[in-house]
């Protein structure tokens, strides 16, 4: 018997997350040349994160904030049921990997317009800006490499390769 799938992931979904690592590993890879290809990357970042911030107000279902950004409580729910070995599987984000999309979109917010405002004659050698920048990228790499790793695990746990779902936009029903 064939397992019948469910269109999870939209398409303009599926670019913004796979071009928002493009660009951010293109940022990362020329951050030692602050020019061009940096910044470029940087743009093109803040431009993915400013379309996902409208997308999540009037995409598809799923896309929407609505559909997955969980409530508190419904958030220590799930930590605790996933603490104890026995978290639901959901179609769309679960609420720990709704909060992490919402961190890593900040993330990026932060070092893309902190990035942009080093350019400006207003911040232009402020430290404070090179501080925030730089603890925004290293909390930013922590995240990606826990997002990773929860992908990884929760696809484990559920039978369910969810890296080739963010390919394909579609997931077991």
């Amino acid at each position: 018997m064939a397992m019948e799938k469910i269109r999870v992931w939209d398409r303009p979904v599926r670019i913004f997350h796979w071009g928002l690592v493009a660009a951010v590993t293109a940022a990362y890879l020329t951050s030692e040349d602050a020019e061009s290809p940096h910044q470029w990357a940087g743009y093109f970042a803040l431009a993915l994160i400013a379309f996902r911030i409208v997308w999540g107000f009037v995409g598809s279902p799923h896309a929407r904030f609505a559909d997955f950004v969980p409530r508190p409580a419904t958030l220590i729910d799930y930590v605790g049921r996933l603490a104890r070995g026995r978290e639901p599987r959901h179609l769309g984000h679960n609420p720990a990997a709704a909060v992490m999309v919402v961190f890593l979109m900040a993330m990026v917010a932060t070092i893309g317009t902190t990035g942009w405002l080093m350019t400006t004659d207003w911040g232009w050698g402020s430290e404070i800006l090179e501080e925030v920048h730089g603890l925004a990228v290293n909390l930013t790499l922590g995240a990606i490499a826990l997002h990773v790793a929860a992908a990884i695990f929760e696809s484990v746990r559920h039978h369910e390769n969810l890296i080739l779902s963010m390919l394909t936009g579609y997931k077991r029903r």
